[in-house]
């Protein structure tokens, strides 16, 4: 059963569908998403199609949460992702965004982020975490917005290294 989207004053969030592959490689290969979230090998459409089917969508399938598409509700261009996500390395599901670097600074991002957060309860996750990099500052602050805290260091990744770990302090 495919999740209801979410709409908020200026976003709409929707599960990926694979027609969203255009839109998904050119977030995944901007420097930003590389450098604070990483390389997912999405080099063309071919690629974004796998990531696509692999990831959001599996997780719909599998968990009944992921990340979404979120656009503007205007006129429903694509900005960026943003979700839930159940990670078999991580304690707890988590929270997942990145926006097109257009879209920085105008407050899309927590917009979203609260939007998701507000779906937790819908899925039984009492827990939500997030990881950070140690110098992405932009989004420690958006998770302390969240009502999350700082709440130690974990490794992650492969090759592995520390990142920020930030828990939801309460609702």
């Amino acid at each position: 059963m495919a999740l209801e989207p979410i709409f908020t004053e200026r976003l709409t969030l929707r599960e990926f569908n694979l027609t969203d592959a255009d839109d998904i490689l050119a977030l995944l290969t901007t420097p930003d998403f590389i450098r604070n979230i990483g390389d997912r090998g999405v080099k063309d459409l071919e690629s974004a199609h796998t990531y696509l089917k692999d990831g959001p969508i599996k997780s719909y399938r599998e968990h009944g949460f992921g990340l979404w598409r979120i656009g503007l509700a205007e006129d429903d261009r694509f900005i960026g992702t943003c979700g839930l996500i159940l990670r078999d390395t991580l304690p707890a599901v988590d929270i997942g965004y990145a926006l097109l670097p257009t879209f920085y600074g105008q407050g899309f991002a927590i917009e979203a982020a609260r939007a998701c957060m507000a779906t937790r309860l819908d899925f039984g996750l009492e827990q939500v975490i997030a990881i950070v990099a140690e110098d992405n500052l932009p989004s420690q602050r958006l998770l302390e917005k969240l009502g999350m805290q700082f709440s130690g260091r974990i490794p992650f990744g492969e090759p592995a290294e520390n990142v920020r770990l930030y828990k939801l302090i309460s609702d």
